[in-house]
């Protein structure tokens, strides 16, 4: 009988809850994914990020399902709201005050935009020595394409991701997920915190050029170097590998789908014992890694007829039983009813009027720090939620009332 799995831990906001980067105020400008992925992870860890959303709300929120921002809520928790008219004078001259006490500042705009709303760069680091500004864009903030839009689809293509991607008889394969805003993001987040680290030692704040494409192309290498040397291009091979063999997707008896690797040569030979055949081990077809590699199709058909006569369970249990590399192929519906997952906390679940049921699953914290833990202090905002407590402080109550009658802040 398989065991019940836990429900998802339930987690509730802390408003008082601090983390290491407490006191880092962070202005952020960007849209999407890329941006809000950077910033998302400083919020996790105590940073003050302060959104700075146009009237119609940063374009994160349009993508809803049935209704519910669940982008939105799941990358822009811990997070605090201003609504400003940035085409207007007095806007950007608000931002350019809380830039002035901040010590990051992210944006997202086409290159040349900022410097069009008066926030160069170059005037930023004038009043504030020591700030830290992110730069994302799709192609960088110099060269050929610094003007061309470049959202992650077109970088994913670019970079030769999508060309290595899915079945040599099929067309590339672009990712089903936003990959090239994620690894800029991630890029983007550690490139942050080494700038503040200079900054802080050193009183000295610097831009950050993040575009879409050099993280993409970092992440793939040394497919250029190889082919530098051989001449060849890498072949799009599926979820085979061309480096070790046998590793692959798998279907089951029941008609679910495993994944298995065995990346050693001990591993192998384990393998081969697990599936009755030891006699493999010496076999000259299969005896070492460069002869499995030349001989694939007819190991993969032995591994997958293994397999293919037994149920998913099954199969777990006799490869988790020989040490043997293998896993599932999880959809979404697995991950919220896994075990793992929920005792890990790798998903938690956050109250949220919007949701069925009152609950949101999203992902807990990541990285995990021993000493100073990821927070949950907030939901993400609502549109301007925090316009008053954000700007009162540079307006006073009167000020802030003019710039609502007159359209400059919303929300």
């Amino acid at each position: 009988m398989t065991p019940v799995s836990p429900p998802l831990h339930r987690k509730s906001f802390d408003p008082a809850a601090k983390g290491a980067l407490d006191g880092v105020r962070v202005v952020d400008l960007s849209r999407l994914v890329a941006g809000n992925l950077l910033t998302k992870v400083l919020a996790d860890h105590g940073a003050e990020v302060v959104k700075v959303e146009p009237p119609e709300g940063d374009s994160l929120r349009a993508w809803r399902v049935q209704g519910v921002e669940t982008s939105w809520k799941t990358w822009c928790r811990n997070k605090k709201s201003i609504c400003l008219n940035l085409r207007d004078p007095e806007a950007q001259a608000l931002v350019r005050r809380l830039a002035s006490g901040a010590q990051m500042l992210v944006e997202s705009f086409r290159p040349g935009v900022l410097e069009t709303m008066g926030l160069e760069p170059e005037a930023l680091l004038e009043a504030n020595p020591a700030l830290v500004i992110v730069r994302v864009s799709g192609w960088g903030q110099t060269g050929p394409f610094r003007h061309k839009p470049g959202f992650g689809t077109l970088v994913e293509g670019y970079s030769g991701f999508a060309a290595i991607n899915g079945f040599a008889d099929r067309e590339p394969v672009l990712p089903p997920m936003f990959m090239g805003d994620a690894y800029a993001g991630l890029y983007g987040a550690a490139s942050a915190m080494i700038a503040l680290r200079h900054a802080e030692a050193q009183g000295q704040g610097q831009v950050i050029d993040l575009s879409l494409f050099d993280p993409m192309l970092a992440i793939l290498e040394p497919q250029t170097a190889n082919h530098a040397i051989t001449g060849r291009l890498k072949e799009r091979t599926g979820s085979r590998s061309t480096n070790t063999a046998p590793r692959n997707a798998y279907r089951t008896k029941d008609g679910g789908w495993v994944c298995l690797s065995s990346s050693t040569q001990g591993m192998t030979e384990k393998l081969f014992r697990s599936i009755g055949r030891p006699d493999l081990i010496a076999d000259p077809r299969f005896r070492t890694n460069p002869d499995r590699l030349r001989n694939w199709e007819v190991l993969h058909d032995i591994v997958a007829g293994f397999i293919a006569e037994r149920g998913t369970e099954e199969n777990l249990a006799i490869f988790d039983a020989a040490g043997v590399t293998i896993g599932p192929i999880k959809d979404a519906a697995g991950l919220l009813d896994d075990g793992f997952v929920a005792e890990r906390e790798a998903l938690v679940a956050v109250p949220d009027e919007d949701m069925p049921g009152g609950w949101l699953p999203m992902h807990g914290e990541v990285p995990r720090l021993s000493a100073t833990p990821g927070i949950l202090a907030r939901p993400a905002p609502k549109l301007g939620e925090h316009n008053a407590e954000i700007l009162a402080p540079l307006l006073g109550e009167a000020g802030l009332a003019r710039l609502r009658e007159a359209g400059v802040v919303r929300g």
